[in-house]
């Protein structure tokens, strides 16, 4: 077990994973001009554009976990450094549309494999991508992803 982590709960384990994650992400994805927040953002984007969606902002706020205010005040820096664009959804005209420019969809594409080449590197202790291990460790993860969260739940007021 890693030094520090002895008798450490599972939240707090999560938590350290989480940041450890980030800031691999953040110092991976800087040379090419994107914050870890950014490249969520642009590769669940590429991720959609590729199955034929062109969502709202409040539909990749959704996707990625990320709040719509957060979303909206990325994707404004993005557009300004040329890498989507907004546009009105004619459908819903207070909603707004997402999209990879040209010079996005090639940032994002660069991005993606620098990341891909991360997370070999975090599943390696599980025998890698495609390891029953890191299947395990996907339905554990998409199990606790699903279980609802509320700060004011029975278990919350029992103890106070």
């Amino acid at each position: 077990m890693s030094r520090g982590t002895e008798g450490a709960t599972p939240g707090f384990l999560v938590w350290r994973l989480s940041m450890k994650w980030r800031v691999a992400v953040d110092r991976a994805v800087a040379p090419l001009g994107l914050t870890h927040a950014q490249y969520s953002l642009v590769a669940s984007l590429y991720g959609m554009q590729r199955t034929g969606e062109r969502p709202s902002q409040r539909r990749l706020a959704d996707h990625t976990g990320l709040e719509p205010l957060y979303v909206s005040k990325l994707a404004r820096a993005l557009e300004t450094a040329g890498v989507l664009e907004r546009t009105r959804d004619p459908r819903d005209p207070r909603a707004v549309q997402l999209a990879l420019t040209e010079q996005g969809s090639e940032v994002t594409r660069r991005a993606i494999n620098v990341v891909q080449g991360l997370l070999r590197q975090l599943l390696d202790p599980l025998g890698g991508p495609g390891s029953a291990r890191t299947q395990e460790f996907m339905r554990d993860l998409t199990a606790l992803l699903d279980a609802p969260l509320d700060p004011f739940s029975e278990h919350e007021t029992e103890q106070s």
